[in-house]
């Protein structure tokens, strides 16, 4: 019985082995990708080669894609799927926010950043409160 139990056990962790590789490398691909957009979004732009170029478009590609990478990536850790779905929205948010500010003179309306940022808050106000309660 040990032995029919350890050959069921062995496919098994390799099976969880490759979804761990699989899941590194998706989250790799978004963080590489979406800090290359943020930070480069001019070399980024040449890269995928579809005209017109829009920095604030890019700006904003970077930043979801920031917060897709680390959501994944936290899921490999957290079993808390609310609290990684937070984290990521609070991440992607507030690099999107950022990029309103930085993005101002490109256009967009002077309200935008703030009301961006205050969703930020709302979500880093929501991970607060969701840590707190499990401690209770």
């Amino acid at each position: 019985m040990n032995e029919a139990r350890a050959r069921q056990a062995a496919p098994a962790g390799r099976r969880q082995a490759a979804v761990t590789v699989a899941v590194l490398v998706c989250a790799a691909s978004m963080l590489g990708l979406g800090a290359w957009a943020f930070l480069g979004p001019e070399s980024f732009a040449r890269f995928i080669d579809f005209p017109p170029y829009n920095e604030h478009l890019i700006h904003d590609v970077g930043a979801f894609q920031l917060g897709i990478g680390v959501t994944v990536l936290l899921a490999l850790w957290w079993s808390d799927g609310l609290l990684v779905a937070l984290t990521g929205f609070a991440v992607a948010s507030g690099l999107h926010t950022v990029s309103h500010l930085i993005d101002r003179p490109l256009g967009g309306r002077d309200t935008d950043a703030p009301s961006l940022g205050l969703l930020t808050v709302v979500a880093l106000v929501a991970i607060y409160l969701h840590r707190q309660g499990r401690k209770s």
